[in-house]
């Protein structure tokens, strides 16, 4: 449950109703004396807390929480429409809060920062119940160790030092079970753009797993680079998002191998892909300069549109070509010297009737209601956003029952615009 803390309640009223669309349990309170009321009876994953409060301000709560077992760990985001300078941003982070976002506040922004620091609360106390029960399986080992020295004193050297052995295995778990855990919790004191440090933790872990205790189960191995592989991607994908979210961030235009991307994205949807039976070929891509993340947003959503969208009992069928063309025009002839690459993403699915064809690329727009068919409705939009990122553009024909075509035109190479010097210090 999220907690929105403000003391106009026309403000409570637009964030709720937001947070609402999305099937988030919201809670309120109008003043700072309230919250904490509320914070001590009830268990919040986020809280929302405008700074310009009368009586008890958004700062002064924020440091109260911090001093409450209970609560210090709750992310808090802060809203201020008047405290715009740079003290108020840096006491926000120092009383505690984890974002500290200027009004008026873009609601897709927010929405995002809700669900991911939303997400990533709840993760943390994933771990923190894993830790609390590996240390009572521990105390657990440590009675009965006590317990068999206690009635077996004529136990043999070797099996003694093989449970000390296997008591200080688990001692050591422990403590490092207990370092992840510590830093979950100084998450909330860091600024956003260190969101993908637990994912380092499990590139961490996850390669000492695989160096150490896996090398002789090639099957676990297997499964243990996967997940090594996907927590890296997921990290890239983070950073890209963050960086996506805020206007004033540049992105950097790099060599990018779309083919590359493609297979790391049906890796992915392997498990979805074998359930559909669905056959997905892929034509060789010229290499364009683009930004390797957001491209691989949007060809990851618009195949996981095509596997989704498919008919019953057909399995699905997905094409990706491209060539090159003379100009930015879906139409444009093929011209093998042509600065333009169209792709072309064929799926035999459900489509749709192209009157609706301006809704689709439109965020939290949706043809199908969510009973029917899962989504939030933005990943178009974000395709979208990408491709007009890149100075390209993207639309699609269809007919219902006979499958959708997806048309991408982007320029090979990205003007440069943006000085090396900026790009460092954007990063």
């Amino acid at each position: 449950m999220i907690l929105i803390v403000d003391d106009k309640p026309e403000n409570i009223l637009s964030i709720r109703k937001t947070l609402e669309l999305y099937q988030f349990e919201v809670d309120t309170a109008l003043s700072g004396e309230e919250a904490l009321k509320k914070i001590l009876k009830h268990n919040y994953t986020l809280i929302i807390l405008d700074v310009q409060m009368p009586s008890m301000d958004g700062f002064e709560v924020a440091e109260a929480l911090s001093g409450h077992s209970k609560a210090k760990d709750i992310p808090i985001i802060f809203l201020s429409a008047v405290n715009k300078d740079k003290r108020f941003i840096v006491r926000g982070y120092d009383s505690g809060g984890i974002d500290y976002i200027t009004k008026p506040v873009d609601p897709d922004i927010l929405l995002m920062k809700v669900k991911t620091f939303s997400r990533l609360y709840q993760q943390s106390q994933e771990l923190k119940q894993m830790h609390q029960s590996l240390k009572e399986e521990v105390e657990v080992r440590k009675l009965a160790q006590e317990a068999l020295i206690a009635h077996q004193q004529q136990v043999n050297d070797m099996l003694e030092q093989k449970v000390r052995e296997r008591t200080e295995e688990l001692r050591e778990i422990n403590k490092s079970l207990e370092a992840s855990n510590h830093d979950l919790q100084q998450f909330a004191s860091v600024a956003s753009h260190d969101l993908k440090e637990p994912l380092r933790k499990i590139q961490l872990f996850g390669a000492i797993l695989r160096d150490r205790f896996l090398q002789t189960d090639p099957n676990a191995l297997s499964y243990m680079e996967r997940i090594v592989s996907s927590s890296e991607r997921m990290a890239r994908l983070i950073n890209d998002l963050l960086s996506y979210s805020r206007l004033s961030v540049a992105s950097i235009n790099e060599i990018t191998d779309f083919n590359k991307i493609i297979e790391e994205i049906l890796v992915d949807l392997e498990l979805m892909i074998t359930e559909r039976n669905a056959v997905i070929t892929v034509e060789k891509m010229p290499q364009i300069e683009a930004v390797p993340g957001q491209i691989r947003q949007v060809f990851q959503n618009i195949i996981s549109n095509a596997l989704k969208f498919s008919r019953k009992d057909v399995p699905p069928e997905i094409n990706i070509s491209a060539d090159t063309v003379t100009d930015l025009n879906p139409d444009s002839a093929a011209f093998t010297e042509g600065q333009y690459c169209r792709i072309i993403i064929r799926d035999n699915g459900i489509g749709f009737n192209e009157k609706y064809l301006s809704k689709i690329f439109t965020i939290f727009q949706r043809l199908h209601t969510s009973d029917l068919y899962e989504g939030t409705g933005i990943g178009l939009a974000i395709a979208k956003k990408v491709i007009d990122k890149h100075g390209g553009l993207i639309t699609a024909r269809s007919r219902e029952g006979e499958g959708s075509t997806f048309i991408i035109v982007l320029p090979l190479k990205q003007p440069r615009t943006i000085p090396a010097e900026m790009s460092e210090a954007l990063l």
